[in-house]
């Protein structure tokens, strides 16, 4: 019985999408990230997060056309940063690409961030990207203007745009990282904690066709606020031993 290419080629690299009410972009998404990715030995992972319209089951029903397509279906809505995490727990590649379920990351900047973090030195764990041209509206542009500014100079990140849900990382680097809710917007900051090395490359970033938002600039605005000094709590509770030497 002959084996799906899934099964037969362990992968390389592991794109994981966190969708919820996604129906109209999810399977467009998968199709767009499977040409992305073609002829590279790769898996998706969409974690379906209790969508309450039929994510899950335009999803299910492309398994047949994508053999690389997986789907993971949370049982109780948990939030993005937990599907991300569901999904990078779930992964078998090396390498995880995230991409945001709504379609406006353009999957084709995918391999360009995984090439990217390939070629640097060993230290590097993440390259992430840095949306071009954004293309939302002008009250949601001047507030991660706003918050990425605060976020990059108390905690020191070098990252200009941590809303970009398009990143390319090492999983056992990620898996090392301390865990909470909305973690996704302050992978940079935890992996430079941990001693790892981060980069970012500027990415394509697209209107969004279906749907709606899943988030407010006032419910944004007071999430980050406990997170980001949970965040600086952490960087000064961390003691780095710069490395360890089996003697």
């Amino acid at each position: 019985m002959a084996k799906s290419p899934a099964a037969a080629e362990a992968p390389e690299i592991s794109v994981v999408v966190p969708v919820f009410d996604e129906e109209g972009a999810a399977p467009d998404l998968a199709r767009e990230i499977a040409a992305a990715f073609a002829g590279r030995p790769y898996e998706m992972v969409f974690v379906d997060d209790k969508s309450r319209d039929g994510t899950l089951a335009v999803l299910t029903a492309l398994k047949a056309e994508i053999p690389q397509l997986r789907v993971l279906a949370h049982r109780a809505n948990s939030g993005q940063s937990r599907a991300i995490r569901t999904g990078i727990l779930a992964a078998r590649g090396d390498i995880v690409v995230t991409l945001d379920g709504d379609g406006q990351n353009d999957p084709a900047d995918g391999p360009k961030l995984v090439d990217a973090l390939k070629a640097g030195p060993p230290d590097l764990a993440l390259v992430g990207g840095e949306r071009v041209k954004r293309q939302d509206s002008q009250a949601k542009k001047i507030a991660s203007r706003f918050g990425n500014g605060v976020r990059k100079r108390l905690l020191k990140d070098t990252a200009n745009d941590t809303g970009c849900g398009l990143k390319a990382f090492r999983r056992e680097a990620f898996l090392r990282l301390p865990y909470f809710d909305h973690i996704h917007r302050y992978i940079p900051a935890l992996m430079l904690r941990e001693g790892y090395q981060v980069d970012f490359r500027p990415v394509n970033h697209r209107h969004r066709q279906t749907g709606q938002s899943k988030y407010t600039n006032l419910g944004r605005l007071w999430a980050s606020t406990s997170d980001l000094l949970g965040v600086m709590w952490l960087q000064s509770r961390a003691r780095n031993p710069g490395g360890a030497d089996e003697a």
